[in-house]
């Protein structure tokens, strides 16, 4: 199992960082950044999922430059709006500069690539764009078309669904269209399918989605630790 650490950020700031190892020496390093509903135990999750691929995995908790130690419990009504309230007291630039901070700390496993959920998938573009990670994936990133004329220095992957009832199809649309690089999927869910806490999680999509992650993942990761040894 993995465990919670204090790092500290660009500007002296500390925020937990769950952090999961693998056994032996990690492949690579993974940072999950997470949705509105902040650094929770599906979050830790996925840690360990990635864990258990050969990652060094850590996930910054975001919220803490709100609230230290603030956890939502649950995805009921009341937990999205006490999600929302947090997420409304987090800006933009400090949280891409703690994103760029965290990679910085998984880059002793050599390559990194970041995944994010949600808002975490729309801070995933930027760290494709903005903090030099070697490889990205977002799940449902509503907001990357805020920042859809910034290119991305990676490889980058999107997966959106089809009937999310938080983001419109047409951000796929988007993505696309000015990206005709990306690989861009859709699935016949609702937003959060990737969770098996939430009512909306639709295992066939979440495993589907998880494949083509890995294998991105994988193959982008070890081709930038492969272009960094010079090989």
């Amino acid at each position: 199992m993995g465990q919670m650490m204090e790092a500290r950020m660009h500007d002296g700031v500390f925020i937990r960082v769950y952090r999961a190892g693998s056994r032996g020496s990690p492949r690579a390093g993974i940072v999950i950044m997470h949705e509105a509903f902040g650094m929770n135990d599906h979050i830790r999750d996925m840690c360990e999922r990635y864990a258990a691929e050969g990652y060094l995995a850590l996930a910054p908790a975001l919220y803490d430059r709100v609230e230290k130690g603030v956890e939502v419990p649950g995805y009921s009504d009341e937990d999205l709006v006490r999600g929302r309230e947090l997420r409304q007291g987090v800006e933009w630039e400090p949280s891409v500069a703690d994103m760029r901070t965290v990679i910085g700390l998984a880059r002793e496993a050599g390559a990194v690539g970041v995944v994010g959920y949600c808002w975490g998938g729309s801070l995933a573009w930027l760290a494709a764009t903005r903090c030099g990670a070697d490889a990205t994936v977002s799940y449902y990133g509503g907001q990357i078309i805020q920042f859809i004329d910034e290119r991305p220095g990676c490889p980058f992957m999107a997966h959106f669904a089809e009937h999310d009832v938080h983001v419109p199809p047409e951000s796929a649309a988007m993505v696309q269209r000015h990206h005709p690089g990306v690989p861009v999927y859709m699935y016949d869910a609702n937003h959060g399918f990737n969770c098996d806490q939430r009512a909306d999680y639709d295992a066939e999509s979440a495993a589907l989605a998880q494949k083509r992650t890995s294998e991105f993942l994988a193959a982008n990761l070890v081709a930038a630790r492969t272009a960094a040894a010079g090989e």
